[in-house]
């Protein structure tokens, strides 16, 4: 018998047909003799739907109303699957997150969980009861609502499971694991047995849709198994233990894995870029501080920064990406203290991607970076920028090259399925 915490997303829960899947998937864990709790996000669209409602109401609405509203959607998700379940004939209950608690800070919208009171919902499971949660809400100290941000239904699952002690995190998604690449640009991507956290941080942090960054973060803090499967199965298909989707694990776990190890685990791709450049700043300590710190203050996540040589007048171009989101944020603040920096002209292109690399082979491996730049160079296609980290390779490219330079990579590093 293990203790397992499922999490189910928004395409699993969109309907009454898919709910009563959902609950028959559940149902089918509980009787292997499993404890069983299980995490929900709210309908597919739900969460959209009440942000309207909220931008309807006034423009600078209050963030703690916000919450209040949009935390509503996993509410009724996991009093309807508590429903299903119970019709199944199975003992279950809903716990709201105030109910549990699931103790956040007052960060509201974006907020991150402390701590979970799991006393009584170990003893409700013991006892045989499946314990319905929804994802993505918390409470703060002064018992007001909070809300995770976008995607944290995932951070909730893993939390739950590092606070009950689970075996696994099983995290139901529309694809049947981690993928190499995305399946629908690169027809010969392979799913991977295992990952390890690293990498899966790397290619969540870099454009794979599959998890979110904050939840894979903690699960390798908290040392929580995370598994990564398809709730879009036949009725008849055998439970999640007998036909694993792609298991997110510590390093020294992989060993336990019958798996041939890749230099590089997976290519992802982020459409989601823009990239800013700055021409003329002085070449003086704390020119770069005086671009970068107001963009800090104003939660704006830059990424690639280059910073050209000097040229002979003392000046100095520097570029940098950030969300494109982001991109008319930023350059009004650049504009706002355009006297202080001291910039000649800002340059904004939303016409950019990202294209990484990813994989713990690096580390022992020379030419990782030469393979990819050569293999693109063959193709035509041209670098903008450049970054780096211990397990990944990132380059900026035009967007309208993105989908060709996955597929050539792919093939360059040897993963094309045979």
């Amino acid at each position: 018998m293990a203790r397992i915490v499922m999490k189910f997303g928004g395409t699993s829960m969109a309907g009454t047909e898919r709910i009563r899947r959902v609950a028959r998937i559940v149902q089918r864990q509980q009787a292997a003799g499993h404890e069983v709790a299980v995490v929900v996000s709210a309908m597919a669209g739900e969460t959209d739907r009440l942000v309207n409602f909220c931008r309807e109401a006034s423009a600078l609405y209050d963030p703690a109303e916000y919450d209040v509203v949009v935390a509503s959607g996993e509410q009724v998700t996991s009093g309807l699957l508590a429903m299903h379940l119970q019709a199944l004939g199975c003992k279950a209950r809903s716990w709201l997150g105030w109910q549990l608690p699931v103790r956040t800070d007052d960060a509201f919208s974006k907020a991150r969980i402390e701590g979970i009171d799991s006393a009584e919902l170990l003893a409700s499971m013991g006892a045989g009861e499946i314990a319905v949660i929804p994802g993505f809400q918390g409470l703060t100290e002064s018992n007001r609502i909070t809300t995770l941000g976008r995607g944290g239904s995932d951070t909730s699952a893993v939390a739950v499971a590092a606070a009950i002690g689970a075996d696994r995190c099983d995290i139901y998604t529309d694809v049947d694991g981690v993928y190499t690449t995305d399946p629908r640009i690169v027809a010969k991507a392979r799913k991977l047995k295992a990952v390890t956290y690293e990498e899966m941080l790397e290619l969540a942090s870099v454009g794979s849709k599959v998890l979110q960054t904050r939840s894979v973060s903690l699960a390798m803090k908290e040392n929580v198994r995370v598994q990564v499967l398809s709730s879009f199965i036949d009725d008849d298909a055998p439970a999640a233990d007998t036909i694993p989707g792609t298991m997110i694990v510590a390093d020294e776990e992989l060993e336990g894995y019958e798996m041939e190890r890749q230099l590089i685990t997976g290519i992802a791709a982020d459409k989601n870029e823009a990239k800013v450049t700055l021409t003329r700043i002085a070449d003086r300590p704390g020119a770069v501080a005086s671009i970068f710190a107001p963009l800090a203050e104003a939660n704006i996540n830059v990424d690639m920064i280059i910073q050209n040589i000097a040229k002979d007048k003392g000046e100095t171009d520097v570029t940098f990406t950030c969300p494109q989101a982001d991109l008319a944020r930023t350059q009004a603040l650049l504009e706002e203290r355009k006297d202080q920096i001291g910039w000649y002209r800002l340059i904004a292109d939303s016409k950019v991607a990202k294209v990484s690399v990813v994989g713990v082979g690096m580390r022992s491996h020379a030419g990782v970076a030469s393979t990819m730049f050569k293999s693109l160079a063959d193709r035509g296609i041209n670098i903008q920028a450049i970054s780096t980290s211990e397990i990944k390779v990132s380059v900026l490219i035009d967007a309208d090259e993105v989908e060709l330079a996955v597929r050539i990579l792919h093939t360059a590093y040897g993963l094309d399925a045979q």
